[in-house]
């Protein structure tokens, strides 16, 4: 090639060569005017022409308060503003299996605004700070301060190795890639917000719809099919935080910001809106946005006191030696709980007792008082303050002969006598049942605790044992004093299963009606409702539940000296030795 050509061949080269750099610096400079357009007219605008409370006196600049051609800080990208120096408190909670440290990187970068510490004018590469109407952020959700413990935690390695310690967090390998990590797979404020681009409002990389953004990275169990994933009821019956008002108009809508926030929650831990737990559930569950009003129900003399306690439920806890107090999300998983199914007296002794869709998901205690973190039964999650644990309350009202308050024990199939809620019962000496109930028939828990005006045919009926006018949280009326008159209302709590006129007219004990009506003796004067355990009584001296209410029945002295006993003599047959309504029994026998 002479040397004319090799000339040509070097300047074509240059040529393509400079016009591959203009395409590039075309395209670089055609991003840079888009997320300048998505900053211009934005809350990042400080220029003096910005739309915001915040903005400058007389810089006509944009970029200028974040970033600088010449004199910047030398940090990346071309950084305009002086680190903080502060320490900031970060956020900490018995659930968080990530370590969070200090922020760090672009985090650092976006608190040297947000955290309300640095002059939003005083940028690295001028002397003197830039004129702005406010020195600082104003006081609001965008000022962060330097406590970021009530914020989302930043600062910390999301990793396959977090993934696997965390099962409700997805994989890193599967996030989107709206929402990118560090360097070193760091989530940073970056991860969730694009400062040049509010198109999808404070700046978030994806929608907040539907928690979408929130999905990406959480993968709660049983969300998908939760009530409040999937609900349409409006939002507008809510007394939201004025301060905060959700984005959406439906529950389903906000998904997780109807029980979160962000930026500033009322209560650290776990981000909730407000720091008395039950505020969280009562500000929808008020009757204003779900169709029960369950705030009435734990205004009822009976009730789960769940406003006596504040700041003490854990979902870490081992309820056998945590501290006694009951909150919503003691017998609630939030973020799976769904409706359930209305269970009249025919579901309900057809069903052996599983938990319905209102309480799947949640802890409990088994049979054999071991914890397990989702509860098959019902009676599991009762135990995890009704059983073993060691600060729950001693039974109040009747001082029973064999005292017990563990109704693990209580329930167990192998005692002398028990009401069937672990396991049916096959006695046949008891005729009274009703249908569909028959001998063999399983109970739960809700079959006597449950709100007064529980109604399986009206779905707008509460339901549960959050509250009742009859103690102990009892689904209907059930006498237990003295003297009591008999009436299908004195006793419409046992009647619910058990024949009245079956009771009444003898068919099993013959002096029932001798006992109940004549004597005005309450059925609680001989039986114990829940069972006596097996290391405390025997079936010669407690079948039947039997187990004598103290302040009815006295020690009456016979031959053996003074005591309280009844011993049991085949079907139907028995004796008694004590002292009851001032009549003195020594070895009285009964029988048909």
């Amino acid at each position: 090639m002479d040397r004319r050509s090799r000339t040509a061949s070097s300047s074509n080269a240059l040529m393509r060569q400079l016009v591959v750099l203009h395409s590039l610096f075309a395209i670089c400079h055609s991003q840079l005017s888009f997320a300048q357009s998505g900053v211009v007219g934005s809350p990042h605008d400080f220029s003096v022409s910005g739309p915001g409370q915040v903005h400058a006196l007389f810089e006509e600049e944009v970029c200028i308060f974040c970033h600088a051609p010449h004199h910047s800080s030398g940090q990346k990208p071309l950084w305009n503003r002086l680190q903080p120096p502060a320490h900031y408190r970060i956020y900490e909670s018995s659930t968080l299996d990530a370590r969070v440290d200090q922020p760090s990187g672009p985090s650092k970068m976006c608190l040297s605004c947000h955290d309300g510490a640095l002059a939003l004018g005083l940028v690295a590469s001028s002397p003197d700070p830039i004129p702005v109407s406010r020195t600082t952020l104003p006081p609001g959700s965008s000022d962060l301060t330097q406590d970021l413990s009530n914020d989302h935690p930043i600062g910390f390695r999301y990793d396959r190795a977090l993934a696997s310690r965390d099962r409700q967090l997805k994989s890193p390998d599967v996030l989107s890639e709206l929402l990118p990590l560090g360097k070193h797979s760091e989530l940073h404020c970056t991860t969730c917000h694009d400062p040049h681009n509010n198109e999808l409002g404070d700046f978030l990389r994806m929608p907040a719809l539907r928690s979408a953004i929130c999905t990406s990275c959480h993968d709660m169990t049983g969300w998908e099919a939760c009530s409040h994933a999937t609900s349409p009821e409006r939002v507008s019956g809510r007394s939201v935080d004025p301060g905060d008002p959700l984005p959406f108009a439906t529950v389903a809508d906000n998904g997780c910001t109807s029980c979160h926030q962000v930026h500033g929650a009322g209560a650290r831990e776990r981000l909730l809106r407000f720091r008395r737990e039950e505020d969280n559930c009562l500000n929808c569950h008020n009757g204003g946005i779900a169709a029960l009003n369950l705030e009435n129900e734990f205004r009822k003399p009976s009730a789960h006191p769940i406003a006596r306690f504040t700041e003490r439920h854990d979902p870490e806890e081992d309820s056998r030696t945590q501290k006694r107090h009951v909150e919503c999300a003691d017998c609630h998983n939030p973020h799976a709980v769904a409706s359930d199914v209305a269970l009249t007296p025919a579901l309900s002794a057809t069903q052996p007792g599983l938990v319905q869709n209102s309480m799947q998901f949640v802890s409990g205690v088994d049979r054999f008082g071991h914890a397990t973190s989702h509860a098959r039964y019902e009676y599991e999650v009762c135990f995890k303050c009704h059983a073993d644990g060691v600060s729950r309350a001693a039974r109040g009202g009747t001082v029973r002969q064999v005292l017990q308050t563990n109704t693990r024990l209580e329930f167990q199939p192998s005692n002398p006598s028990f009401h069937p809620v672990l396991g049916a019962r096959n006695n046949n000496d008891v005729v009274s049942l009703l249908t569909p109930w028959r001998v063999g028939s399983v109970l739960r828990c809700t079959d006597c605790h449950n709100s007064d005006q529980v109604d399986a045919a009206n779905p707008y009926a509460p339901a549960g044992p959050h509250g009742s006018i009859y103690a102990p949280l009892l689904a209907a009326n059930y006498e237990r004093g003295q003297f009591v008159t008999e009436s299908a209302r004195a006793y419409a709590l046992c009647y619910k299963c058990h024949d009245r006129r079956s009771i009444l007219s003898d068919e099993s004990f013959p002096l029932h009606g001798e006992h109940i009506i004549r004597g005005r003796a309450s059925c609680s004067a001989c039986h114990d409702a829940h069972g006596i355990s097996r290391s405390q009584g025997d079936a010669r001296n407690h079948g039947n539940l039997i187990n004598f209410d103290l302040a009815q029945v006295q020690p009456a002295s016979g031959g053996a000296g003074a005591r309280i006993q009844y011993i049991d003599q085949g079907r139907y047959a028995g004796s008694c030795t004590l002292v009851c309504h001032g009549v003195t029994h020594v070895a009285f026998e009964y029988g048909r």
